[in-house]
């Protein structure tokens, strides 16, 4: 018995996935790793989806998009992290609510 896996399938992993990380940035607000990581793995569950039509439309144009999307997220999180170990450095604190000095 071999059973395929659908686009269904696909799509329903790229929901859940990005559903969670909706939910790691509602449920944590604190610290600045965590939530860098949800929208990482927001990107990551929306590509999924890319790569999962460009498959099964036999098409390579989401594949393609894929990679921008890769590499402007790599981009966002070095720049991410930097601004993070500086904000560490000056404040020895990644936690969000101290981190009040941009407000107007």
């Amino acid at each position: 018995m071999t059973t395929s896996i659908t686009l269904g399938h696909f799509l329903s992993l790229g929901a859940i996935l990005f559903a969670m990380s909706v939910i790691g940035i509602f449920l944590n607000r604190k610290n600045l790793i965590v939530l860098l990581m949800a929208i990482e793995l927001m990107l990551l569950a929306v590509n999924m989806n890319f790569v999962a039509f460009s498959h099964y439309l036999g098409n390579m144009d989401g594949q393609v998009f894929v990679f921008f999307i890769l590499t402007v997220a790599a981009a966002e999180s070095a720049i991410g992290l930097a601004i993070l170990v500086v904000l560490f450095r000056n404040r020895s604190s990644i936690n969000v609510d101290e981190l009040d000095t941009l407000k107007g």
